[in-house]
């Protein structure tokens, strides 16, 4: 059923508008959890999963969702929460030490990586324009990094390995929503022209995404000086910065040795 372009835009503003929250909502929610990323990390993908299998048992019973649709292939789910939890977790840590406008500037890399990757891995052609608009974002994005050896820019006082980790992490997301789309097409295959339900690829890529999150946390954590003893504290720390309860101090659990703020 076409929709009216109305609706269109009024769905197109919606996502924007979505977008922006999620972007200025993330850098909010680093300012207190700053010292904490791997815990923000557990929580958000977490949160996810309860919320997209919930609406999947719902479609489920409804009869959306066919035991066909649940049945397919797993592997390329695995591939898809690998991918997404090492977007998530160093995503969070570059952004913990970026200024707000550096983040979506760098996010834009997004769309560099995949362009670069539905040509490769799916074999897609693009048109001189397209390309050329590539070009662009990735002209700006340069010139936002390069900005950081300028002194008085927005960057000057950050270390290169940060806004290099955010656009590392675009690349994971790049790379994990084309293989989406290639569940997309051989799903369709296998299910004689039907596509899978949405639900059916998000929920199970979530899921995968948590479990990688949670088994990668010991190693992704000791990047930032801390120990795997220490894991529980550090997690514990982060639920109480998070709840709001009382003023959580790390010590020496991270090397830059902040104390969490518990408040905006």
């Amino acid at each position: 059923m076409d929709s009216s372009p109305a609706a269109a835009a009024a769905a197109s503003a919606a996502v924007v508008a979505l977008a922006v929250a999620n972007r200025v909502l993330y850098k909010l929610a680093l300012v207190p959890l700053k010292a904490y990323p791997f815990f923000l990390a557990q929580l958000t993908t977490f949160g996810y999963v309860a919320v997209y299998f919930s609406i999947l048992y719902s479609r489920y019973r409804a009869g959306v969702v066919t035991r066909d649709m649940l049945g397919l292939p797993k592997s390329r789910f695995v591939a898809i929460g690998l991918l997404e939890a090492l977007g998530v977790a160093s995503g969070m840590s570059a952004g913990a030490m970026l200024p707000g406008p550096a983040i979506p500037i760098l996010s834009q890399s997004f769309l560099v990586w995949q362009l670069i990757f539905s040509a490769l891995l799916l074999g897609r052609a693009y048109s001189a324009r397209q390309i050329i608009g590539c070009l662009l974002v990735t002209s700006g994005v340069i010139l936002a990094v390069a900005s950081g050896a300028n002194e008085g820019q927005f960057l000057s006082e950050v270390q290169l390995i940060w806004p290099a980790l955010m656009i590392t992490s675009s690349a994971f997301q790049a790379g994990a929503s084309i293989l989406k789309e290639d569940v997309f097409i051989e799903g369709a295959k296998r299910l004689k022209g039907k596509r899978p339900d949405i639900f059916v690829v998000n929920s199970f890529g979530s899921g995968f995404q948590a479990l990688f999150v949670f088994l990668l946390l010991p190693f992704l954590s000791n990047l930032r000086g801390i120990k795997f003893a220490e894991l529980p504290g550090y997690l514990n720390g982060g639920a109480e910065c998070f709840l709001n309860v009382g003023e959580s101090l790390i010590g020496n659990i991270v090397e830059e040795h902040h104390s969490c703020l518990c408040c905006l």
